[in-house]
């Protein structure tokens, strides 16, 4: 199967906006088929739990043993982004996917993993910085919701906000980690500012979704009414 056919039928099922869209599904594309068919969606899934706990364990060294293990944190993140990107892709190139099941699996760890990364900081960092922890993990959450809250009201899934992604998000986090070995403590100004950036999206999808939401009702009622004449 050529990479073209395989990269229309990995991505079939969603439309991605971010900035990284591109290089991200031909990356994906290339490593799909070369994964060994011993490794399953569900040993996938596990592989980016496991690099969610590699994050947070770099919280802890660089908080606890030197600073320099944040640096960890990357190889965390990139080992969380395979294991997240490639559970579903390798379900569907087999032809094993459970829509409903691997939906309900990948909110919920992706869930997990935002905790475990915002509870990593919060050992991090310091004095009153440690409530930015909070206000991550509940800004994640706030788009997430929005999310499936658009995907209840469109039919149609999309994980993206606009230009950002996941993907784009842990660059960032990445960034801010390298920034940190370099210029100790501006982490915390570094996580102040994505909460202010996280909070300004979040608003703006929310009132993007409430728009959909008001004229899906209007569609909705619309169509009653002229059920309604119809049996009349």
């Amino acid at each position: 199967m050529s990479e073209e056919k395989i990269n229309k039928k990995l991505f079939q099922d969603r439309k991605r906006t971010n900035i990284l869209s591109n290089p991200e599904q031909r990356l994906i594309t290339y490593l799909v088929p070369r994964i060994p068919s011993w490794i399953t969606s569900d040993g996938l899934t596990a592989i980016g739990f496991f690099g969610s706990l590699m994050v947070l364990g770099s919280f802890l060294l660089g908080e606890y043993v030197h600073i320099n293990y944040l640096l960890l944190g990357i190889v965390g993140f990139f080992v969380q982004w395979f294991g997240d990107s490639l559970d579903g892709r390798i379900a569907f190139y087999r032809n094993k996917s459970r829509k409903w099941y691997g939906f309900a699996l990948d909110i919920v760890m992706d869930w997990i993993s935002t905790v475990l990364i915002g509870l990593g900081y919060v050992f991090y960092a310091p004095g009153d910085f440690k409530y930015l922890g909070f206000a991550l993990v509940a800004l994640y959450g706030w788009a997430m919701i929005i999310s499936q809250l658009r995907y209840r009201i469109t039919d149609k899934y999309t994980i993206d906000a606009g230009l950002l992604g996941p993907t784009e998000i842990r660059v960032v986090i990445c960034l801010v980690l390298i920034l940190e070995v370099v210029v100790p403590g501006s982490i915390n100004y570094s996580v102040f500012l994505i909460c202010i950036i996280l909070f300004i999206i979040n608003i703006g999808d929310t009132v993007k979704l409430l728009k959909m939401g008001d004229e899906k009702d209007k569609e909705e009622k619309a169509k009653k009414l002229a059920d309604l004449e119809k049996d009349n």
